[in-house]
């Protein structure tokens, strides 16, 4: 355990105990959240993916909206990186290709606030084991 050196010390171990603990009772209920799952494979990070996570997890928290932020491995979508998936509660998960910091941010409010849909979504074109006859 690190030392407590001073108060700006003290204040960012707090900030960081928090924000710890706000992650894990989001986890609790997972389903009841909307869930933003940012693609991080090399590709996703090269084309700017980390700043893009960045981006979303600073705009959750500053505007409080009930929604976790995880990495994920590659969705297979490289010509279209940084690319999330976001999944609102009572709804199918929706792919969003080239993401920037921007993008993210209008995702969030228009798409994840608001319920309007956004051009820049990838269709899925990809049937299940269950589904092939």
């Amino acid at each position: 355990m690190n030392k407590i050196k001073s108060l700006d010390d003290l204040r960012k171990m707090k900030q960081n105990l928090e924000h710890e603990m706000n992650i894990r009772e989001k986890s609790n209920e997972p389903e009841s959240l909307v869930q933003i799952r940012v693609a991080m494979a090399t590709c996703g990070i090269a084309s700017g993916a980390r700043t893009v996570m960045n981006t979303l997890v600073e705009k959750i928290e500053k505007d409080k909206i009930p929604a976790v932020v995880t990495q994920g491995g590659c969705m297979g979508y490289c010509y279209a990186e940084p690319t999330i998936e976001v999944k609102v509660p009572g709804k199918d998960p929706v792919v969003f290709g080239n993401v920037d910091s921007q993008r993210a941010i209008d995702i969030l409010e228009k798409y994840v606030v608001n319920g309007e849909l956004l051009e820049g979504i990838i269709p899925t074109n990809y049937q299940t084991i269950n589904e092939k006859k």
